[in-house]
């Protein structure tokens, strides 16, 4: 039996959904009352509910499980409180529960924000994560993707980007643009997960699921912003520094910030990560961005 936690997630129910596709028995552990449930409700699975943060929530959810997916983790929230709470506390109690009922294999859902030289309070929860992850003792492998994007609402940060490239008559972009990406297709993450199950080449392994061809920013924007259908709507370049100074004010005077430390240090710092391991060992085969971003639009 395989576990994948946050596997009512768009990303996790399409897993789930290619694991049973697949002939294999799968459990998914999704909070109390979670309106997504419905997404896999229909599959057969075993559904389990509990708090991943909470050890005693979680107690037992590993009986009988050979492999985790472990997909579960908070992103983007106002509280960054959380990203303790939930992607730390909640990845060591799943451990925990992993260790004591013989799990064979833990697959982690990291993040390529892990390799930034100026992290952030998200960036060093997943960082931490995976060292509990490397130092559990049970065999592993760790996935870092890059930025995701899909047809429908299949990547979180990509959606709210989206929104902000849309929202002004003139967008204000931080910084020049330079940084370069691999934007990845949500496929192209779920068959590179679904090959590293029962695979023990990639135990003991780090991947990075990335898209096949790096971007920058800039560009990476402007192809949004065609296939968006405002292919003429004007950027103007704000300084770093003056974004660090607006979004410390804000932090200061408002509630919800638009502007904050994790949205600058993920448009102005490189994700550019070489995908040529999961490659040759797994056979992923990621799409260029330029060739299939615009087969996302309209949008779902």
């Amino acid at each position: 039996m395989i576990l994948v936690t946050g596997g009512t997630g768009v990303m996790g129910s399409i897993l789930v959904k290619r694991l049973c596709e697949a002939g294999k028995t799968v459990r998914v552990l999704t909070l109390p009352d979670d309106p997504n449930v419905s997404r896999v409700e229909k599959l057969g699975v075993d559904i389990r509910y509990g708090d991943i943060s909470q050890e005693s929530q979680i107690s037992g959810v590993c009986r009988d499980i050979e492999i985790v997916y472990h997909l579960a983790a908070i992103i983007v929230t106002r509280d960054e409180t959380l990203f303790k709470t939930i992607n730390v506390h909640g990845t060591r109690n799943l451990i925990n529960a992993a260790k004591k009922d013989g799990v064979k294999h833990f697959i982690y859902t990291s993040s390529a924000s892990v390799i930034y030289p100026k992290p952030t309070p998200y960036s060093l929860s997943k960082k931490y994560c995976e060292e509990l992850v490397t130092a559990s003792g049970i065999s592993y492998t760790i996935i870092r993707p890059t930025l995701v994007y899909d047809k429908g609402k299949g990547g979180l940060e990509f959606d709210i980007y989206l929104s902000y490239l849309q929202r002004f008559p003139v967008v204000p972009f931080i910084g020049r643009g330079n940084a370069l990406k691999r934007p990845v297709f949500v496929g192209d993450i779920i068959e590179g997960l679904i090959a590293v199950c029962h695979n023990t080449t990639a135990m003991g392994k780090i991947y990075n699921f990335s898209g096949g061809e790096a971007i920058t920013m800039r560009d990476f924007s402007l192809l949004c912003l065609k296939y968006s259908g405002k292919p003429d709507k004007p950027i103007v370049s704000l300084p770093v520094w003056f974004c660090k100074i607006l979004a410390g004010v804000m932090q200061v005077t408002m509630k919800n910030p638009p502007l904050n430390w994790q949205k600058i240090a993920g448009i102005t710092q490189d994700a550019d990560l070489d995908p040529k391991e999961a490659i040759e060992d797994l056979g992923y085969k990621p799409r260029k961005v330029t060739e299939f971003l615009k087969e996302c639009f309209p949008r779902i």
